[in-house]
């Protein structure tokens, strides 16, 4: 009989608001049981150190340039994931095991084969007493791979292990898409890439016009119009299915430069079909499906809120597929992706495959991440 772990992850995303953190029970298989999930927002001199920085990182050059301030927020970061760890610990009383560490993404970058999360593992481990996983992406890019998408094993867990009808396709709209093709148990018959833009585009047009993070339910955009002449022009300029053969992206892969014209209600509009046409026609063009065979599109992911958006990459799907929010199933949207670092954790622990090639393009099926005993 597999062992059961009680594993907690934590995961920042490329909004860089603040923190997901989940505890998970699981085998590190096919068995696993949501226990606790929170988000914890960084505070205002956090955010606005990461949106600094950000602008800063364009390249492995860059890393070293501003390798003072990198350093300098590391140690922030990690001395935020070490409060909440324990507030969490003490406040649930339950003894995890070990702990998933993602870190902060500043920079990734498919083609150079590069992606630099910030954050100590070490330190984390000596300050929570527990056994930390962290650095999951390198052996990924070390064996050829681009090191994201990762989730795509935890997102075959909850496809089979919640009976939901395959061939099902799971649709994390986060700072960026990205899509995974479950249509078995089988870890290998995995399908999964980034499709392109998911909020990053909508939250920083937002950021630029008001003092908000995000527009919420998608509201704003729906008092806008949208420029068609724009939008496809746009459109023409992306071609996600060819672009580069990338499997992975980074949220500056993308800019705001073909909508600066707009007003803010028009822009966000605009931006709201420019991303929806992207998801809807990156589906259409890499899952291939005869006109009478169903397919169904789960939400996950922040993005899933955004009414707006939901509405227009559904009225553009073919009467044969369907979409559905994963909460419709009686699954917390919010925090899909904490839960998966908590289970890579447990497989990493426990050196188990966590990436495939099928699913980040790497050469042979890859372990990952870096254990940490520091106390």
């Amino acid at each position: 009989m597999e062992k059961f772990y009680t594993s907690l992850g934590l995961m920042s995303g490329t909004s860089m608001d603040g923190v997901d953190a989940s505890i998970i029970r699981s085998d590190g298989e096919s068995n696993y049981e949501p226990i606790f999930d929170k988000y914890f927002e960084y505070d205002a001199v956090i955010y606005s150190d990461l949106l600094n920085l950000r602008d800063k990182i364009n390249s492995i050059k860059d890393l070293t340039t501003n390798s003072y301030q990198i350093n300098e927020l590391e140690r922030k970061i990690t001395l935020f994931h070490a409060k909440i760890s324990k507030e969490i610990i003490k406040n649930t009383e339950i003894d995890v095991d070990l702990v998933g560490f993602h870190g902060q993404t500043i920079l990734h970058n498919a083609q150079e084969k590069i992606s630099k999360q910030i954050g100590e593992g070490n330190l984390l481990s000596s300050l929570l007493k527990k056994e930390v996983v962290y650095n999951f992406r390198e052996n990924d890019i070390l064996n050829g791979g681009q090191g994201a998408p990762l989730a795509p094993i935890f997102h075959n867990l909850l496809v089979n292990q919640n009976k939901i009808e395959k061939p099902a396709c799971v649709l994390n709209v986060g700072g960026i898409a990205n899509i995974t093709l479950v249509i078995s148990k089988n870890n290998e018959d995995l399908t999964s890439f980034d499709v392109g833009p998911g909020n990053c585009l909508l939250d920083e047009w937002v950021r630029r016009h008001t003092q908000m993070k995000y527009d919420e339910n998608g509201k704003t955009s729906k008092t806008g119009k949208t420029s068609e002449v724009i939008l496809n022009q746009a459109i023409d300029n992306f071609d996600n299915i060819n672009y580069q053969k990338k499997l992975s992206f980074d949220i500056k892969d993308f800019d705001l430069s073909f909508v600066k014209g707009l007003s803010y209600e028009d822009g966000l509009s605009t931006l709201v079909d420019f991303t929806a046409i992207i998801i809807y026609q990156s589906i259409l063009k890499s899952i291939k499906i005869k006109e009478n065979e169903k397919l169904l599109i789960i939400v996950c992911g922040g993005g899933r809120k955004n009414l707006s958006l939901m509405e227009s990459i559904r009225k553009r799907l073919p009467k044969n597929i369907s979409l559905k929010i994963i909460d419709d199933y009686k699954i917390d949207g919010d925090f899909i992706e904490s839960q998966a670092f908590a289970y890579l954790a447990i497989r990493s622990a426990l050196k188990k495959v966590i990436s495939f090639p099928n699913t980040t393009d790497v050469l042979k099926p890859s372990i990952g991440g870096v254990l940490v005993k520091n106390f």
